[in-house]
C-alpha cells in the first residue's frame, strides 16, 4: 500500500511538472480578473516573496500551499494586515483558523478582504465629485482540509468563494486550490512542494448598475431600460513548484535555502529564491528575490520583481508546552511602482 501511494504521488508530480513547463502565457496578460487572490496577506511567507511552497505550515498554508495545514500542533489562529502598494491607500485584512482533526487531519477557514478606502463619486456632469463616496467590497472565504501521511507526505484542498461588489454591481466566483508537500532527509531537512491555485469558474458582473435607458424602438416617445451584458473573465490560476533545504548548525541555529518556480496562466513565469536564518526557532530573519522570466523592459515586469525581507519573533506562552506560542511577523516587498507593500501578522499557536 505504501509503495502504491508513493507511486501515485510521483506520477501526479511528474504530470504537474510537465504541464507547468507550458503554463506561462504573456500573450494573455491582463485577461484574468479577481487578482486579489494573488495578494498575500501573511507576513511570514511574504518575507520570502510568497515562495515558501515547500515549507509553509499552519494557517498561513491556506494561501500558498494548503498541504502544509496538516503540520499544525493543535489549534492555530492567524490575523494579518497589510499596506498594499504604499501610497494607494489600499489595505488588506485577513483572518485564519486551523484545527487538528484526529491524528493526521486538519481543517481550516480563511477570510481575506480588500479595503479600497473612500472613493469619490463622479459623474459626467460633476467630474470633480458629487460629494458622496463609495467603497468596493472585495473579499474571499476558503474552507480547507489537509491530511498527513506518515509525517512525510501531506496533501490538501481548499474550496474558495470570491465576491466583488459595489452598491449596484456584483460578481461571484468559485475556486479550488490543491497542494502536496513531501519531507525527507535524516532530520526532515529537505522539503518539496507543489500547489495549484485559483482553478475555478468564470466570473461575470451583473446588477442594476449595468442597466441603461434608451429610446423605444417603436418610436413611442418613451424610454425603455436595457440591461447591458458584461464580459466574463477567468481567475488568475497558477502553479507553484518549490523546494527548500535546512542547514542545521550548532547552538540551535538554522539556515534554510528556498527556491521556487511559478507558472502563471495569464502572465510570464517567475523564478526566485531566498534564505531564512533562525535562532532556536524563536527569532528569524529572511530575505528573498523574485524575477519575472522574459520581461525585457522594466515596464513589462510585474509589480513584485525584486527583493523582499522580513523578520519573526516567537514568544512561548507556557512553560509546560513549548509549542504554545505567540508569533509576530513583519515583511516588506519592494514594488516596481509606488513604495512597496508592508505586511504584519500575529499568530497564536496552542
Amino acid at each position: 500500500m505504501k509503495r502504491l501511494l508513493h507511486s501515485f504521488y510521483i506520477t501526479v508530480l511528474c504530470a504537474v511538472i510537465t504541464s507547468a513547463a507550458w503554463a506561462g502565457n504573456p500573450d494573455r496578460q491582463g485577461e484574468a480578473g479577481a487578482y486579489e487572490l494573488l495578494m498575500n496577506p501573511w507576513a511570514r511567507s511574504a518575507g520570502l516573496h510568497t515562495m515558501t511552497t515547500s515549507l509553509v505550515t499552519g494557517v498561513e498554508a491556506l494561501q500558498l500551499n494548503v498541504a502544509g495545514l496538516a503540520r499544525i500542533n493543535r489549534t492555530e489562529v492567524l490575523m494579518g494586515h497589510s499596506i498594499y502598494l504604499q501610497g494607494t491607500d489600499m489595505r488588506t485584512n485577513a483572518f485564519g483558523f486551523g484545527q487538528r482533526m484526529g491524528k493526521n487531519g486538519a481543517f481550516g477557514v480563511s477570510i481575506m478582504a480588500l479595503d479600497f478606502g473612500d472613493i469619490a463619486v463622479t459623474t459626467t456632469n460633476l467630474p470633480e465629485g458629487t460629494g458622496a463616496t463609495f467603497s468596493p467590497s472585495f473579499f474571499n472565504i476558503g474552507f480547507s482540509y489537509s491530511h498527513l501521511f506518515e509525517n512525510k507526505v501531506s496533501v490538501g484542498v481548499t474550496f474558495r468563494g470570491i465576491s466583488e461588489a459595489i452598491a449596484d454591481v456584483s460578481a461571484f466566483g468559485f475556486a479550488i486550490d490543491a497542494g502536496v508537500q513531501y519531507v525527507t532527509g535524516e532530520q526532515d531537512n529537505f522539503k518539496f512542494g507543489i500547489s495549484l491555485r485559483n482553478v475555478g469558474s468564470r466570473m461575470t458582473f451583473g446588477g442594476e448598475g449595468l442597466a441603461t435607458p434608451a429610446p423605444s424602438p417603436n418610436q413611442g416617445g418613451y424610454a425603455l431600460t436595457y440591461e447591458q451584458r458584461a464580459a466574463s473573465f477567468e481567475l488568475p490560476s497558477l502553479l507553484n513548484i518549490g523546494l527548500s533545504y535546512d542547514f542545521l548548525l550548532p547552538g540551535n541555529n538554522r539556515i534554510t535555502a528556498v527556491g521556487n518556480f511559478t507558472a502563471n496562466s495569464f502572465s510570464r513565469d517567475e523564478i526566485g529564491g531566498g534564505l531564512e536564518y533562525s535562532l532556536n526557532e524563536l527569532f528569524m530573519l529572511r530575505a528573498g528575490y523574485r524575477y519575472e522570466m522574459g520581461a525585457d523592459e522594466i515596464i513589462q515586469s510585474s509589480l513584485y520583481t525584486g527583493p523582499s525581507a522580513g523578520a519573526s519573533v516567537e514568544l512561548p506562552l507556557s512553560k509546560e508546552n513549548k509549542k504554545t506560542r505567540l508569533g509576530i511577523d513583519y515583511a516588506y516587498r519592494q514594488t516596481r511602482v509606488w513604495n512597496g507593500t508592508h505586511n504584519l501578522s500575529v499568530r497564536i499557536s496552542i
